[in-house]
């Protein structure tokens, strides 16, 4: 079961990652419709770790939700996980974020909200110049989101990995805090 409710959206919450979470985190990280685009092993229950506050990474389930109104934990028959952002390294100068949606969500527009609504949690938490992330050349639909949200192609590590039969290269990408707020003039 999902745990509080961090963030809203239109159509999306964000809610803190739980142990009760880890099948579901699981599963999907098996799938490899996730497994290649992310560039992931497939890993045991028992390799998964629920964060705790001196982890280093903030981590969020992305789930719908019947009702987003409550800021505890919402019933079971209320919400649905269906990816997860996390941050890496949020208290250093540079937070690295990740993220995935499970196959049968994708296309749909949750994943921008997602990480527009982490975008703002990070740059309102923690005191950060940029926010960095990246994706396999052959990722359009990530390449895609992450361009749609104003970051910036920033470089390439060639050969990064060996994805699915083939060295992979690995798009860099960065926001800067001004332009996280050049795009909403609203943002503090």
């Amino acid at each position: 079961m999902p745990g509080a409710r961090i963030a809203g959206g239109d159509r999306v919450t964000l809610r803190t990652v739980e142990r009760e979470d880890v099948e579901f985190l699981q599963r999907a990280s098996a799938d490899p419709e996730l497994r290649y685009p992310l560039g992931n092993p497939v890993r045991n229950r028992e390799e998964f770790d629920v964060p705790d506050e001196d982890a280093g990474a903030d981590r969020f389930l992305v789930c719908l939700e019947a009702d987003d109104t409550d800021p505890g934990p919402p019933d079971a028959d209320e919400v649905t996980p269906v990816g997860q952002v996390s941050v890496a390294d949020a208290d250093y100068k540079r937070p690295e974020l990740g993220y995935w949606l499970v196959p049968e969500v994708h296309g749909e527009g949750y994943g921008t909200e997602a990480v527009s609504l982490v975008l703002d949690y990070v740059f309102r938490e923690y005191d950060v110049p940029a926010v960095g992330a990246a994706a396999f050349d052959f990722n359009d639909a990530s390449r895609g989101l992450l361009e749609s949200l104003g970051f910036a192609e920033e470089g390439r590590m060639r050969a990064y990995m060996f994805v699915d039969g083939e060295h992979r290269d690995m798009v860099q990408y960065g926001l800067l805090r001004e332009e996280w707020r050049s795009r909403d003039p609203d943002r503090a």
